[in-house]
């Protein structure tokens, strides 16, 4: 059994379509109305029919007040690393810290060939995320005075000038399956963000963790340094089912619970663009599982978001 006791997150997960602005705007709203803790969207710069991401973070970020917003994750071989540092400090700033920076290895690579990007090969890419990681916490460091510089294979600095630095301590979130990003993600990355659809069973969760702990323990980190994170989806019933995450509220709490006290999850993302799932996720399931974490850790139950939005992760 594993807990790595960090304080359970909820969130959305919206498609940026761009054929219905509004839809995208009132989820978002629904979102925070319900108490969520995130909002996210997943980031297809190749698709003709979604908002750019970053372009929708910065107008969501102006029109919302407590939730805090990341990409699902973000395509890094379309976005040079040194700039993506530079804008996600900068809108965690002008939003009060309420900014966090998934991040991906690239997918669909036709797609990013034919945007400009350099096709990559599955090791190339994992090779260049790592790198992305390095610049943009050496972008983010502004209390090192020293020359920042990165002599990567795929992604290079030499000299570039740091800061700013993110308005709160901005989490690294990497959507990761394969044993070698696993293993990136436990070395460098503060949260690991895949989701249940892919895997086949909770057993691939077991052996991931085990990779992400194993990598974390190598490089002198905690395993508990990696927040684990998890894109969920399901149907609200009326009646209980054997099915994972489709029944009535309370059998998702249950389902839940073992994932986060047995699995170490800790963040539970809702994909369907269903505001009547995001209303239940935020004002039952969310308060009834952090009740059961809270007496099965001996705390008292988390309050329903930080005062903060950006003081805590």
């Amino acid at each position: 059994m594993t807990d790595y006791g960090h304080d359970l997150l909820f969130g959305s997960f919206i498609t940026p379509t761009n054929a219905d602005p509004e839809q995208v705007l009132a989820l978002t709203s629904a979102s925070e109305a319900a108490g969520l803790d995130l909002a996210t969207f997943q980031d297809h710069p190749y698709q003709p029919g979604f908002f750019d991401t970053w372009t929708l973070l910065s107008f969501l970020a102006a029109r919302t007040s407590t939730i805090r917003l990341t990409a699902n994750v973000l395509n890094l071989p379309l976005r040079p690393p040194a700039v993506v540092a530079r804008a996600a400090a900068s809108l965690d700033i002008l939003s009060g810290g309420r900014i966090e920076l998934g991040l991906g290895a690239g997918a669909f690579w036709d797609a990013i060939v034919a945007m400009g990007g350099e096709r990559l090969t599955p090791g190339e890419s994992i090779t260049a995320l790592g790198e992305a990681i390095e610049i943009i916490r050496g972008i983010w460091d502004t209390g090192d005075h020293s020359r920042l510089r990165v002599d990567g294979t795929h992604h290079r600095v030499d000299g570039a000038k740091r800061g700013p630095a993110p308005a709160h301590d901005m989490g690294i979130w990497l959507g990761a399956y394969k044993p070698r990003i696993l293993r990136l993600t436990g070395r460098a990355a503060d949260g690991w963000l895949p989701s249940l659809a892919y895997m086949k069973s909770i057993q691939d969760l077991v052996d991931a963790n085990e990779i992400i702990d194993g990598a974390a323990s190598a490089a002198g980190r905690q395993p508990g340094d990696v927040r684990r994170l998890l894109n969920i989806t399901g149907r609200l019933t009326s009646a209980p089912s054997e099915q994972m995450l489709v029944g009535p509220p309370e059998q998702w709490v249950e389902q839940l619970a073992v994932l986060t006290l047995e699995h170490g999850f800790s963040g539970y993302v809702l994909g369907g663009d269903d505001p009547r799932a995001i209303a239940v996720l935020g004002e039952e399931i969310a308060p009834a599982l952090r009740e059961i974490v809270a007496a099965e850790r001996g705390s008292s139950p988390e309050p329903r978001r930080p005062e903060r939005p950006g003081d805590a992760r």
